[in-house]
């Protein structure tokens, strides 16, 4: 009998056995897809700050709750209202019955004391239940936001700022962290690039898929 004949339906029966290895391998990830589309970025070091209410808060009081971040200072006279008027955005488009925590960190210990991040919130329009303001010592920030959020924040020299006031060039962007301490979004607040409707409603969106995953 000729080889070629007797090979032609072992290829076939391969060619086949690939196919079908290949289309369960498909399916296997898009499930793996539809149920963990976020990617994993990190995970959140233990963290303890202060509120502005001078209580202590550290990460195992938001653990099993999904949060978003940013990080600002009181006294910035550049993108610091905007975010604030993001993130209160945010809140209220969040709904009522959502566990999904904000939580806004100060690059300027120095000056933003509780007190001072206590009346911020408030002129913010802020839900303390839901949207928490830390501070501590500059190394402490850092290393929740640099360290575990990508979060990076900059003190200018004397001579590089523009007014008393322009102290710090720090990220412009919210983060989301999962229920499990873990980095799974980095979301753009301005720019001329920036649609910040669009990131709104991607940023929702996480948040609601996050807080279903167990």
């Amino acid at each position: 009998m000729n080889p070629t004949v007797r090979r032609f339906p072992w290829t076939v029966g391969i060619g086949l056995l690939l196919l079908v290895l290949l289309a369960s391998f498909a399916l296997v990830f898009a499930k793996a897809e539809r149920h963990n589309s976020l990617p994993v970025y990190g995970q959140v070091a233990e963290f303890s700050l202060t509120n502005q209410d001078s209580a202590t808060v550290s990460l195992a009081n938001l653990r099993g709750n999904v949060w978003i971040a940013d990080i600002i200072f009181t006294r910035c006279p550049g993108p610091c209202l905007r975010m604030t008027r993001q993130m209160k955005e945010l809140q209220d488009a969040l709904p009522k019955k959502a566990q999904t925590k904000l939580i806004s960190l100060t690059t300027d210990p120095d000056y933003d004391t509780p007190a001072i991040l206590k009346t911020y919130a408030e002129r913010a329009g802020s839900n303390l239940s839901r949207w928490t303001f830390l501070t501590g010592t500059k190394l402490q920030i850092a290393g929740l936001a640099t360290g575990s959020l990508k979060l990076s924040a900059v003190e200018k020299k004397l001579d590089e700022r523009a007014t008393p006031e322009d102290l710090w060039v720090h990220s412009t962007i919210f983060v989301i962290v999962d229920k499990h301490a873990q980095l799974r979004g980095v979301y753009q607040t301005g720019g001329e690039d920036v649609d910040w409707t669009v990131e709104k409603q991607k940023i929702l969106a996480a948040a609601s898929e996050l807080e279903r995953e167990p």
